[in-house]
């Protein structure tokens, strides 16, 4: 069966919206509901943060968002136990984000299996590197046909962007500054540069803008230069409160209308 990320930027070339959220917050059950919300709203993927207790790519709401999950009780194995069904309920790519750390401890192999067996897509492990992934991992997410997504930022050289291109494909997660996720808004002329710097580089695969996007004005921007932009940190802040699911929907509401 074809992956379902390969599936969604063959059938939609622009416009693609991926919402991040912190699985287990704000409530520890919330996260299959929150999922759903998602997908109802209309958003096209959903990265699944796995909590961890140091996640250095992430910005204070994120961070925070991470302690109160792991306070309530949310870890891989709770995790896994929550999304056994899923597919029955959720039809969009599903990637899971998080950290090389806890993952792992949970087994490599193990958790890649464990993951395809729910109908995970993919995983976005930001502290790990390239070269570890094609040396060590690679043929273990291959052999459960989970694709590796990679982040590149203004400050990574063409060369390795196209290394990356050449050993992945699923899409290039751009991020638009090399500060952490939440702490810029909007995009500035500099970004503008390294979005048509990379867009010259005619890569293989689609590329999506993550880090900044708030709103309906920021989504539409950065689908100017990629096929896609996922949102996060406003998301988090968005569904930080009493009525979390009906925060969730009608947040992507907003950015997508």
């Amino acid at each position: 069966m074809p992956n379902r990320i390969n599936q969604l930027f063959e059938q939609k070339n622009s416009n693609i919206l991926s919402i991040y959220f912190t699985a287990g917050y704000p409530q520890l059950n919330d996260t299959v509901p929150m999922m759903q919300a998602i997908e109802r709203s209309g958003a096209d993927m959903i990265e699944i943060g796995m909590p961890f207790s140091d996640p250095l790519a992430d910005g204070p709401v994120i961070q925070e968002s991470s302690t109160q999950a792991i306070a309530n009780g949310m870890s891989i194995p709770k995790l896994f136990e929550q999304l056994k069904g899923i597919r029955t309920k959720v039809n969009i790519p599903l990637i899971l984000m998080g950290y090389i750390n806890p993952v792992m401890q949970y087994g490599i192999e193990k958790f890649a299996a464990d993951a395809a067996a729910l109908g995970i897509d993919g995983v976005i492990l930001p502290d790990l590197p390239v070269q570890e992934y094609i040396e060590e991992y690679k043929p273990i997410f291959d052999k459960y046909q989970l694709k590796n997504i990679f982040l590149i930022t203004p400050q990574t050289s063409d060369e390795r962007i196209k290394f990356i291109d050449a050993n992945t494909d699923g899409f290039i997660y751009m991020v638009s500054s090399a500060s952490t996720t939440g702490t810029k808004e909007g995009t500035a002329d500099t970004q503008i540069g390294y979005f048509n710097r990379v867009n010259s580089l005619n890569l293989k695969n689609p590329r999506v803008i993550g880090f900044g996007i708030k709103d309906h004005d920021s989504f539409k921007k950065a689908c100017l230069y990629a096929h896609g932009a996922i949102i996060g940190t406003a998301f988090i802040k968005a569904v930080s409160n009493d009525t979390p699911i009906e925060s969730a929907e009608k947040f992507i509401r907003n950015v997508l209308n």
